[in-house]
């Protein structure tokens, strides 16, 4: 089955597979005058990933980080279709998804990555993801259930178990989980469950590596697990989950703790495609590419984001996977794609490091700018602007900033209400 996608004489078709912000990017800057856009995504919206732990803990609804693809290119000449990649069929130049196959000239893959269980794949059953807003609203459903149920028991191990919060991986959707709870614990939740005493709720916080955002700079650790543990966080350092069982989580130091909220945001991997060979793939299981987000091997399909490597002298284990990093190379390839077309010598792709920056709950965070380091309030308000501006959408940048504002004010997160899908 093939999907109807005219095409439009005189143009060569680019495909793109992913619309996060590399994807995205990419579509909405390829000229109309060279290019047929048709862009593929198993959902029907851009989702904001970096304040997706928000929504988990209630702070914004998940409308604020979500946006329409068909509401983003309603002025550009986009065609979007919703569906998801299957197989590859480079020889054919083609790709087989599930609403039919779609033919191309260039091939862009943009799919992003998975979560990484480290090859302990028994934990992804057990244990709660951040991967999507699918996962947020889950996260958020079973935060919320978990206190509506500490509230009715009379057993005393299943209450610890209740409120006891393990969250593994100290990168930075781990140490922004962890201040949200506690930001939580200290303010929200004491007023809506008065019977139940907070000073018994605990926030693990696992990492396998010796220190907190190991990717940001030694201050910046040190700043983040300090604050962390003045708010009430345990932390676990340079330790790794063996197992999660029957309610019990062991670490390879021997510590075992009772939970029913583990939360894994350890770590990231690049996804399998069928129709690539082994060799495409690298560490991390990323797409390998020259410096052309080209595949080897390829000259038509490309690679952009998390889900591709590109080892340069600077960067030999690859570039830091970060929406910055898609971004410049969704630019890249979006120039190069140009110049190819008109017979001109395309671009190596150099990425520009524009710093770091991570929140640990109100009125603390951390910046890595360059040569510039700060922590505290001012890299707090920062981080704050600095999101209000990429998010798509007026209305979502407004909505987000009221519920920041009223949380600040008012010590008050916004959404603490239990939506299930319902059973047919």
């Amino acid at each position: 089955m093939t999907n109807n996608i005219p095409s439009e004489s005189g143009k060569k078709r680019v495909v793109i597979v992913g619309g996060g912000f590399g994807g995205l990017k990419l579509a909405g800057k390829l000229d109309p005058k060279y290019f047929q856009v048709v862009l593929l995504d198993k959902n029907n919206y851009h989702q904001f990933q970096p304040l997706l732990y928000q929504v988990a803990i209630t702070g914004l609804e998940e409308s604020s980080i979500a946006y329409p693809f068909r509401k983003n290119f309603q002025k550009k000449q986009v065609h979007f279709r919703m569906g998801e990649l299957l197989r590859l069929v480079p020889e054919e130049n083609k790709i087989e998804t599930s609403i039919g196959d779609i033919t191309y000239d260039y091939l862009v893959l943009a799919c992003g990555c998975d979560t990484n269980f480290f090859g302990n794949d028994k934990l992804r059953d057990t244990t709660l993801t951040l991967k999507s807003v699918s996962d947020a609203i889950f996260l958020r459903n079973h935060i919320l259930q978990s206190f509506e149920d500490a509230t009715i028991t009379n057993d005393p191990g299943k209450l610890e178990k209740l409120l006891t919060f393990v969250i593994v991986g100290g990168g930075a959707t781990g140490v922004e989980l962890a201040g949200a709870l506690a930001d939580m614990k200290n303010n929200a939740l004491p007023k809506d469950y008065p019977e139940l005493d907070f000073s018994n709720m605990q926030i693990h916080l696992i990492d396998a590596s010796p220190r907190l955002l190991a990717a940001m700079s030694e201050d910046a650790s040190s700043y983040v697990a300090e604050t962390l543990k003045k708010r009430g966080i345990i932390i676990h350092q340079d330790v790794s989950v063996s197992s999660y069982e029957d309610d019990i989580i062991t670490v390879n130091n021997g510590t075992v703790l009772h939970s029913k909220n583990v939360l894994w945001v350890a770590g990231i991997k690049g996804n399998t495609l069928n129709g690539l060979k082994p060799e495409n793939y690298g560490r991390g299981n990323r797409i390998i590419v020259d410096e052309y987000c080209r595949l080897n091997g390829y000259e038509n399909i490309f690679a952009i984001g998390d889900n591709a490597i590109m080892s340069t002298p600077d960067y030999p284990n690859g570039h830091p996977q970060m929406a910055q990093g898609a971004i410049q190379m969704a630019d890249l390839v979006r120039k190069n794609l140009e110049k190819i077309i008109t017979g001109q010598q395309p671009d190596r792709f150099r990425y520009k490091d524009k710093g770091s920056l991570a929140t640990i709950g109100r009125n603390a965070a951390v910046a890595d700018l360059g040569k510039f380091e700060f922590c505290g309030r001012f890299a707090w308000w920062l981080w704050l602007w600095v999101h209000i501006f990429t998010i798509l959408g007026v209305k979502n940048k407004i909505l987000v900033m009221i519920d920041w504002a009223w949380n600040y004010v008012t010590y008050d997160i916004s959404l603490r209400i239990l939506i299930r899908p319902k059973k047919q």
